[in-house]
């Protein structure tokens, strides 16, 4: 009995996808994060800013601009901080919400991801459709994203929500947070 594969590759596993690859990747070292930053530049005095980022060392950082050139979107950044790392950390990083929008959301919804992550990628979509909804601008989509982004990273209680204008509001603004997940 002969086979066409070569001696040895019967028992061998095919090589993930490069979207199989990305996915795992990102499982294991890729975050989704809604930070809210103090902006008196902007009409409510808050930014939202979703970040879509992947970490590695120096040694790796070839893989991150890999990421970059299968997106086609994003960049590379060093943060030369060591941390308890014995070498500077790169991050590939998505915030452009166009980009976040058309290329990286519907990438993970098209391949997804396997661990924990899947939920937090799912706040973090809904984050970015309600900020196409522009529902950010207003105090009570604000206030929405702010609840999801403490619920998203085991973040710390958000800036904004212990904001005087987002307490001079909290009677009105009483949501459950699995609602606010599933209705923009």
């Amino acid at each position: 009995m002969s086979s066409e594969n070569p001696p040895g590759a019967d028992n061998q596993q095919e090589r993930p996808s490069i979207e199989q690859w990305i996915v795992g990747f990102v499982d294991g070292e890729g975050c989704f994060s809604v930070p809210i930053f103090k902006n008196t530049t902007y009409k409510l005095g808050w930014q939202v800013q979703p970040d879509f980022v992947v970490v590695q060392g120096a040694r790796s950082v070839d893989v991150l601009h890999e990421m970059k050139q299968f997106f086609g979107c994003g960049d590379v950044y060093v943060n030369r901080r060591y941390d308890n790392h014995r070498e500077h950390l790169y991050r590939y990083s998505v915030r452009n919400r166009a980009y976040l929008h058309s290329v990286i959301i519907p990438f993970f919804e098209a391949n997804p991801l396997r661990t924990a992550k899947a939920t937090e990628f799912q706040k973090f979509a809904t984050v970015v459709q309600m900020m196409r909804m522009r529902l950010h601008l207003t105090v009570e989509g604000l206030t929405r994203i702010a609840k999801i982004a403490q619920t998203m990273n085991h973040r710390k209680p958000s800036r904004f929500l212990e904001s005087s204008e987002a307490i001079r509001r909290a009677p009105q603004l009483k949501l459950v947070d699995e609602e606010m997940v599933q209705t923009p």
